[in-house]
């Protein structure tokens, strides 16, 4: 009985934790929004969308009504200065394998914030994609990790 206790409460932070969507061949995994600090006008945000289909899709937009304004943006860091582009062409997500924002630099920007995001919240946003169509998430609010943290500038 004991080890049936322990197996089950060593399964149970994963299925908390569990947050993903699904639109056809897509696997929308934990979309996710950093918390910011008092004052911060934008937020970065990060999914994983995985494709089990057999041809490519490409996550073409990111809408929310809480928030006015999400791009998608790639990073470059030169000379210790992290510059970002948008995706003016969306993030592919290839048949059969997944993409990430969040991977190589590029991330979600939800931008022109009017308050602090905090922790526990959950932004409700919509993915558009050129095949999959328009798909409803929540982007949970999590807490920032230890992370080295660099200048950004818009081009």
């Amino acid at each position: 009985m004991r080890i049936l206790i322990t197996a089950l409460l060593l399964l149970l932070p994963t299925s908390v934790l569990a947050h993903e969507f699904k639109a056809g061949s897509l696997l929308i995994d934990h979309p996710k929004i950093v918390e910011t600090p008092p004052g911060a006008k934008v937020a970065a945000g990060y999914l994983t969308v995985v494709n089990s289909g057999e041809g490519e899709d490409r996550l073409l937009a990111i809408e929310s009504t809480t928030i006015s304004r999400v791009e998608m943006h790639a990073s470059t860091i030169t000379d210790g200065v992290a510059r970002m582009k948008q995706l003016e062409s969306g993030l592919p997500i290839p048949a059969g394998k997944s993409a990430s924002l969040g991977d190589e630099g590029t991330h979600a920007m939800f931008m022109d914030l009017t308050r602090q995001l905090k922790a526990g919240e959950k932004i409700e946003a919509v993915l558009a994609f050129e095949k999959a169509g328009r798909v409803p998430v929540v982007f949970n609010v999590e807490k920032r990790s230890a992370q080295k943290v660099e200048r950004h500038e818009h081009q």
